[in-house]
Formats: C-alpha cells, sequence, structure tokens
C-alpha cells in the first residue's frame, strides 16, 4: 500500500484517494486559509487590528567595511585575456 494510505479505526478501513496527498494551494484549500511565503513573523497582531513589529525578530545584518578593498562588486560574464608576470614565469 503506497504511502501508507489506509485511513480509519476499526473494521471500516478505507483509503485515502492519492490525488488528495498533491501540493496544498490557496486554491485547494478552505475558503480563509493563507498559505503565505515561507516568511517569518517580524511581530504580532494587537487585538484591535493593528500590528507591533518587534526589533528582536527584524533580520540583523553586519557588512563589514570595504572602504580600502582592491576587489571590485560587479564581475563581468565577459572577461578579457589578461597577461600576468606570474603566468608568464610559471610557462618558463
Amino acid at each position: 500500500m503506497p504511502l501508507g494510505l489506509i485511513l480509519g479505526i476499526g473494521r471500516a478501513f478505507r483509503r485515502k484517494r492519492t490525488s488528495s496527498l498533491d501540493i496544498l494551494s490557496s486554491k485547494r484549500a478552505p475558503r480563509d486559509y493563507y498559505k503565505g511565503k515561507n516568511c517569518k513573523p517580524t511581530g504580532f497582531h494587537t487585538r484591535k487590528g493593528g500590528y507591533v513589529v518587534m526589533q528582536e525578530k527584524l533580520p540583523n545584518y553586519v557588512v563589514p567595511d570595504l572602504t580600502d578593498f582592491k576587489l571590485k562588486p560587479y564581475v563581468s560574464q565577459c572577461p578579457t585575456e589578461v597577461n600576468t608576470t606570474e603566468a608568464s614565469e610559471s610557462a618558463k
């Protein structure tokens, strides 16, 4: 029996249709179902319909200081041929 699809208790066993094991979306669910986008909540809803954002739940990105960094942030997908002294010395 695939995936253990036997449901029920007692002497009356029923098989559940495999078509109902499809991915659950808001179109296949009840009217008030909201799936969301797999995001963590950043706060909570109040009784009067408001929303309170909690600072400890917000993402905190730590970015190092890159003022004297030699590399550029952009990398070209079409690099040009660059002759270096290291490559010419290793060929000898």
